[in-house]
């Protein structure tokens, strides 16, 4: 058994534009794993009526320079208000890009928000870093308060989070972003390890993800009933034996049509999904810390 290393950038420049190649194919991939629930994929809108797939394709591939940008402010940085700040600015411009190009369409806020604060963390580690560590990087960012930020309690997420009393995205990302590290990762590299091919794994992680997260997609769109739906399905998928098996196949169909039904999308799990991907993505043979360790076996 070996464990190889893939050289980790020395350039800034370079790292930026490979850190950002990595983010755009992670919110490509996410958006392309087909079928998901009540979600974009190649073949449905979900519970979207102004979405579809070559819509998030485009809004992907346009925010390729904000997260290079991203990569770049905070290469070989510490985390600090200025760069709290700085990352701020660059993520709101980055928002601008996409709603031209989306012709005024919210594709992937939360996406530059989350991925934009691992790219800001993977940009700043050094050889050998795990994904923990970089998700934990990004969690000290989020944690400083962004004195410039337009007020925004009147946002979709902010009264949710108020109203339910939930963490939502900015939770998440304090916390160190938990239900990627703690949750996607395992379910995606415990799928792996159990030779179940690569679409079914990545489905099992966003099951494992709904399962467990107070997702505010589904809350403001479906209220708390949603969210249990959401939620209940999911589990049922994983007892199931995940989404390789026939029961697991056809619980997560029913799962969709659940939330189809109720015009309620998991977004935000969607979202970390993509993050999930991102991280996994870095360096992939790179051994991990605790559960998320990988190898190359002979």
């Amino acid at each position: 058994m070996s464990v190889e290393r893939q050289p980790l950038w020395n350039d800034a420049k370079e790292c930026s534009e490979r850190i950002a190649n990595l983010a755009v194919t992670a919110l490509i991939d996410e958006a392309g794993l087909t079928p998901k629930p009540a979600l974009v994929d190649r073949h449905s809108s979900g519970a979207h009526t102004d979405l579809d797939f070559g819509l998030m394709c485009r809004s992907a591939q346009v925010l390729r320079g904000t997260f290079a940008q991203i990569a770049l402010a905070a290469f070989r940085q510490r985390p600090s208000q200025v760069l709290r700040e700085r990352l701020a600015v660059i993520g709101r411009d980055g928002e601008k890009v996409m709603m031209a190009a989306t012709g005024g369409t919210n594709t992937h806020r939360g996406a530059i928000w989350a991925l934009g604060l691992l790219t800001a963390g993977a940009a700043m580690s050094g050889p050998g870093t795990s994904a923990r560590q970089i998700a934990a990087l990004a969690g000290e960012i989020a944690r400083y308060p962004d004195r410039f930020s337009p007020e925004k309690r009147s946002s979709k997420g902010y009264r949710v989070r108020q109203y339910y009393g939930v963490p939502g995205a900015i939770g998440e990302a304090r916390q160190g972003f938990p239900h990627v590290v703690d949750v996607a990762l395992p379910a995606l590299y415990a799928a792996r390890s159990r030779g179940i091919l690569e679409p079914f794994a990545r489905l099992d992680a966003l099951m494992a993800i709904i399962a467990r997260l107070d997702d505010t997609c589904l809350l403001h769109r479906g209220g708390a009933e949603a969210l249990m739906a959401a939620k209940d399905g999911a589990r049922a998928v994983i007892v199931a034996g995940g989404t390789s098996t026939r029961s697991g196949w056809n619980a997560l169909h029913r799962l969709d049509a659940e939330l189809v039904a109720r015009n309620a999308s998991p977004g935000g799990s969607a979202d970390l999904l993509a993050a999930a991907l991102f991280l996994d993505s870095l360096d992939p043979v790179v051994q991990r810390d605790g559960t998320l360790a990988r190898v190359i076996r002979p």
